[in-house]
């Protein structure tokens, strides 16, 4: 599904795909199936897109498309020491798409879309979308809510636990104290209620 659209949004954007863009992906997918990745992994990437084509609504093909590529670099690189990863995911994804003929234009969307997910706070519709995928998982059902928490604290198993407790706990309440989803069609209660039940357990260890 990923190669997929990776391809079918190159198409959109005016790429002739073929071996270059195979390669451009056969990198990207080898980024995400690093073994210390629990969470932040081919799977997640698969779920933002799956979820990106079910809220997305009368949007242009130009911006799906760009949207498409900027979630499927947003992860690219991840290295939970690091609070750069955002800023590196986007110079990679320039890197990467810029030989295959991705305009400049579309090349800064791209950047600028992967730069939302830092901070997960969005002041355009297309940012929306994109925070609303990433965060989609915050509104699943209970155990897979709490699937996702531990491969968290899988990836973050360098950081003691009192130091891990408080951290995280600071990180869910800067979700909470903003309203998580743009689209309707993601459950904002489901997703408070998720988020306020682990920093009970943070709380509570």
């Amino acid at each position: 599904m990923v190669e997929s659209l990776f391809r079918s949004a190159l198409i959109t954007l005016g790429v002739s795909v073929g071996t270059e863009e195979d390669q451009a992906y056969a990198t990207l997918e080898a980024s995400y199936r690093d073994r210390k990745r629990a969470y932040h992994n081919l799977r997640h990437i698969e779920r933002v897109l799956e979820t990106f084509l079910a809220i997305e609504e009368d949007l242009d093909p130009m911006d799906g498309a760009r949207i498409i590529l900027a979630l499927c670099y947003h992860d690219a690189v991840y290295d939970p020491k690091q609070k750069d990863n955002e800023a590196k995911s986007a110079a990679l994804a320039r890197r990467e798409l810029a030989p295959l003929g991705v305009e400049e234009a579309d090349l800064a969307e791209i950047e600028r879309l992967i730069l939302v997910t830092k901070n997960h706070r969005a002041s355009d519709p297309l940012g929306g979308v994109v925070v609303d995928a990433d965060l989609a998982i915050l509104a699943s059902a209970t155990a897979e809510y709490d699937a996702y928490a531990k491969a968290i604290r899988k990836e973050y198993a360098f950081v003691p636990d009192e130091e891990y407790r408080a951290g995280r706990r600071q990180v869910l309440e800067s979700l909470l104290s903003k309203k998580l989803f743009a689209s309707p069609l993601l459950d904002e209660e489901a997703a408070r209620d998720n988020l306020e039940r682990e920093i009970a357990s943070l709380s509570n260890a």
